[in-house]
């Protein structure tokens, strides 16, 4: 399963957001550190849900990270996360 699928897969079941987008950005870092020619090295996530209402910026950021899992996380070399509110 791709990685970009376990995301998506991961965040449907943890937050059911309401919107979630995962781009795989690992094209634009082409030539950086972490790049990998198979992909799927650099991600953006952008996700709404109501369950990071209350929450600060910092909680929600580590509420993803812990629904995704240190193994998921460790096969990435960047996340970049947009939380849009409800």
């Amino acid at each position: 399963m791709l990685i970009k699928d376990q995301i998506i897969d991961k965040l449907k079941k943890n937050f059911n957001p309401s919107l979630l987008n995962v781009e795989d950005q690992s094209e634009m870092h082409r030539g950086h550190a972490g790049w990998n020619e198979k992909g799927e090295s650099h991600f953006h996530i952008r996700i709404s849900s109501s369950l990071f209402s209350g929450l600060s910026r910092i909680k929600q950021h580590r509420a993803i990270y812990e629904a995704l899992t240190k193994k998921l996380v460790k096969k990435i070399h960047a996340i970049s996360i947009e939380i849009i509110s409800e």
